[in-house]
């Protein structure tokens, strides 16, 4: 019985193979003698078998396409930064379309200035250009992520606006090289741009030594012909790309944002780099604010346990600081720090990467089981002695800056969800009447004076105005 089953099978394996032979040749070879008939054959009919009798050659065409894609992708990403890089060398104007006005919800208008020239690489995309803005005395600057510098007097003309180019050294610190040496991602770049009286500072990530990364300041005073960088911070430290405890590396997670604390201080955001041990780390600066002296570089940390500070202000009046941070997946945070505890022993811990109203990407997979029992994401910050968010946001926003409109209003800005949230804190800072305003495009950074917000819409590089009389 045995014997007469085995030949059986072999029989059928004999008389298979030829049909399996045909049926290639037929829908996926090259046979010519083939080729008639095949091509006679209802498109349909020849995709279907393919895609489900030959998955494995759809497979490895698709893979041979994205490499191919990828590499041009590249050649791409590096042109576009040999182009701004040469726009930056030209001087020339940087020059805005007037765009339509938009019409936005809770009675707010758009009025949007699209950029023509000089903004070609981004940061999350790779086009077109990011940048960032800030003012000095009534002239509104604006910069590129790659050290396009230029300002305005006249940033009401309906017909467009142009920023004349300031020349300058930031390429000294930050070169073509370094915007390469993280990979094709267009992440290495700068973070931010602030003015205080004379000074203008400017944030970006840095290659410290050899595939070891960290967040850098440099300085110059303001001159509206050149501008002469110098190092201002440049820390010792660094998070190695290829070589760390948590083996994890996301340069986008820099953090980066200035403020200006006091004359002789500024106040800075580093990001974890996703290293999220060093956050609870006091010898380290990363998942961090810290206050630097500009004159001595010496620093000293205002408050830990911080993920990827994207906003920061200062709020003078009210003694204390707000800081915006993306959270993993969901729980970007509003956080609040009183200036009274940066005289304590204690350092204001805001609990990352041991409480976070999110999760680790993918949620409690399997495969994310050591990651949970090093960083368990307790849901409850005050519970684990750690300081609760003034609000978090789940599922996350990417949010971005956050700004002062009056007394005790304020607005905070976002990538992922392209809007603007406008809120309230009570006497016991408290956050009330929270109201989203959708301007349809991620905000990578926000200024309000003179009763107008601007801001820099990084989807279309463009420039906004909303009045908010």
């Amino acid at each position: 019985m045995k014997k007469k089953n085995i030949t059986i099978i072999l029989i059928l394996i004999i008389l298979f193979i030829p049909v399996i032979y045909f049926s290639t040749n037929f829908f996926i070879g090259k046979d010519d003698k083939l080729r008639s008939i095949k091509d006679s054959l209802n498109p349909n009919l020849k995709s279907f078998v393919i895609k489900y009798f030959f998955p494995h050659k759809i497979i490895s065409r698709q893979e041979k396409v994205i490499v191919k894609k990828t590499k041009e992708l590249q050649l791409l990403y590096k042109e576009l930064i040999h182009i701004e890089l040469a726009f930056k060398q030209s001087n020339k104007d940087i020059k805005t379309d007037k765009a339509e006005n938009i019409e936005l919800n809770n009675g707010y208008t758009l009025s949007k200035y699209n950029l023509v020239n000089g903004f070609y690489a981004g940061i999350n995309n790779r086009f077109p250009g990011s940048g960032y803005i800030d003012f000095h005395l009534d002239n509104l600057f604006i910069i590129s992520t790659r050290g396009v510098l230029g300002y305005t007097k006249n940033y009401s003309d309906q017909k467009g606006i142009i920023f004349n180019q300031i020349k300058n050294n930031i390429n000294e610190f930050i070169s073509f090289k370094s915007f390469n040496d993280s990979g094709w991602h267009p992440v290495v770049a700068l973070r931010d741009l602030t003015i205080h009286k004379n000074k203008i500072f400017v944030s970006y990530i840095d290659e410290i030594k050899k595939d070891c990364w960290n967040t850098s300041v440099i300085s110059g005073e303001i001159n509206y012909d050149e501008i002469e960088f110098k190092q201002v911070f440049k820390s010792k430290q660094c998070v190695n790309s290829k070589n760390n405890k948590d083996n994890e590396f996301n340069v986008q997670s820099a953090g980066g944002r200035i403020v200006q604390y006091d004359d002789n201080h500024i106040i800075l955001t580093v990001g974890c780099y996703i290293s999220r041990y060093l956050a609870q780390d006091k010898n380290s600066i990363n998942g961090k604010i810290i206050k630097i002296n500009i004159n001595t570089e010496e620093y000293e940390i205002v408050s830990m346990g911080h993920r990827n500070p994207q906003g920061l202000y200062f709020d003078r009046d009210n003694n204390f600081i707000l800081e915006t941070e993306h959270g993993p997946q969901g729980g970007d945070e509003i956080n609040l720090i009183e200036i009274k505890d940066l005289d304590s022993n204690e350092i204001p811990n805001y609990g990352w990467a041991i409480s976070s109203y999110g999760e680790h990407y993918g949620g409690k997979k399997e495969s994310n089981i050591s990651k949970y029992e090093k960083y368990p994401l307790y849901k409850s910050h005050k519970e684990y002695g750690f300081i609760e968010p003034v609000h978090a946001f789940v599922p996350s926003i990417g949010i971005s800056q956050i700004e002062k409109i009056e007394k005790n209003q304020y607005v905070t800005s976002s990538l992922k969800d392209g809007s603007l949230y406008f809120f309230e804190l009570n006497s016991d800072n408290q956050l009330n009447n929270l109201k989203r305003v959708e301007v349809f495009e991620r905000t990578r950074d926000i200024v309000f004076k003179d009763n107008k917000l601007f801001l820099f819409l990084e989807n279309s590089a463009s420039l906004g105005i909303i009045n908010m009389n």
